[in-house]
């Protein structure tokens, strides 16, 4: 599923507090973005009809719940992005990040944590196949 960038503001706000309701949403937004309650209820209802989000109906207020989880888009958004700017090299998107990226001693030694434990769960996965 795509979601556009002003889709990704509004799942943001609904992600950080579910439910929420469109007036929630609405207050939310209007303090970071200019936009009116016509163009945020036009993003919720794209929301709702691309499945990311579902909602229910109280009286007069629309409430509104994440269908797709946040890592579950973001996931979709890392490859989207590696697939675009780096043609699916993995390599190449770290090695411009290592390159270009300013990081400070305990970052990379986080860094070098994650990479050494990703190592240990890919051969551990190797010798299981």
């Amino acid at each position: 599923m795509k979601i556009s960038d002003a889709e990704w503001d509004v799942m943001l706000v609904i992600w950080r507090a579910e439910p929420r309701t469109a007036a929630e949403v609405i207050e939310e937004l209007a303090e970071s973005h200019d936009w009116n309650h016509r163009t945020i209820r036009t993003l919720l209802t794209r929301l709702v009809e691309k499945g990311a989000l579902t909602y229910s109906v109280d009286a007069a207020k629309y409430i509104y719940r994440s269908k797709v989880t946040q890592s579950e888009c973001i996931r979709h958004r890392s490859d989207s992005f590696l697939t675009k700017v780096f043609g699916g090299d993995l390599r190449a998107l770290v090695s411009h990040f290592v390159e270009d990226g300013q990081f400070s001693k305990s970052e990379i030694d986080e860094l070098k944590q994650m990479l050494e434990a990703k190592g240990k769960s890919s051969k551990s996965r190797g010798k299981k196949s």
